[in-house]
């Protein structure tokens, strides 16, 4: 098969888990993961998403057995070629079968908890467009309750019909045309389980916050550079309370404030080839 065109394949379990002849109490739902080489993770994620009417997964080139893993267990798996995570969404969103979605990545569970409270919300006459869900952090772990991750949410429940993605290269996140409510169970997150996972993750962010900044006309400046990375660990460490983590709460923050730093100095790499790229011109 030749990456580029999308592949389609049907699980052994097939739509037959879930007849569309049986009783509709709640509208049903579609619920999506996309994944590249998340052999470790795929499989809690999507056993954690199995009471869905539909399950898919799609895929940007896996080498590491996340396929094998999703054809045992999705309804469907796709593959399609990966630009940014909000352009991958919102092509797999055009690819479900039902009006609601619920979107995870590999890293993240559904609880018993919030499975109930997701099908409540289903099944309300006076439903929302579209649900907030907060996240419960994990690193190394243990769940992370200060340096600002006990604030965390995303919009992962909604009518597609009504929202998308904004065109973003990260921190993506639907934009909502209706009302949006907010559910009181959290989704679990283990973003990082070691630092070579972080550091691969983090050398992609770092590329497109970059780039993010060059499209919005932000330079890197040497106040910038110098300030924003210290500034970040002092109000994750300090007043945000990351400093009751212990020794993890060092680590994140520092983490937190070295991305910051590879931002800024991705971005002055742009800045200078560039200049390069005029001198040259002249």
């Amino acid at each position: 098969m030749s990456f580029g065109s999308e592949e389609r394949v049907q699980s052994p379990g097939g739509d037959s888990r879930k007849p569309e002849t049986a009783p509709r109490a709640r509208e049903y739902l579609s619920a999506l993961v996309t994944a590249k080489n998340e052999a470790r993770t795929l499989r809690g994620c999507l056993e954690s998403l199995r009471w869905a009417e539909e399950l898919v997964v799609v895929d940007s080139g896996s080498q590491d057995g996340t396929l094998e893993i999703a054809r045992a267990i999705a309804d469907r798996v796709l593959q399609h070629p990966y630009e940014s995570p909000a352009a991958q969404k919102n092509w797999a969103l055009q690819q479900m079968t039902h009006r609601w979605v619920l979107i995870l990545d590999a890293d993240e569970r559904v609880t018993p908890g919030l499975r109930e409270e997701i099908e409540r919300a289903l099944a309300d006459p006076g439903r929302r467009d579209g649900y907030w869900i907060h996240r419960e952090n994990y690193f190394y772990g243990r769940a992370i309750r200060s340096a600002g991750w006990q604030r965390d949410k995303v919009l992962r429940l909604f009518d597609r019909t009504k929202g998308a993605y904004a065109p973003v290269l990260v921190h993506e996140e639907i934009q909502l045309r209706g009302r949006a409510g907010a559910l009181r169970e959290k989704l679990l997150h283990e973003p990082y389980h070691d630092l070579d996972r972080y550091f691969e993750k983090w050398n992609r962010y770092s590329l497109w916050s970059a780039e993010e900044l060059r499209r919005r006309g932000v330079r890197a400046s040497a106040g910038r550079l110098l300030f924003r990375p210290w500034l970040r660990f002092l109000r994750m460490y300090f007043l945000e309370g990351g400093i009751r983590e212990g020794r993890r709460g060092i680590v994140l923050c520092w983490l937190a404030a070295f991305s910051v730093f590879a931002k800024y100095a991705r971005r002055w790499e742009q800045e200078m080839r560039e200049r390069e790229v005029r001198e040259r011109g002249r």
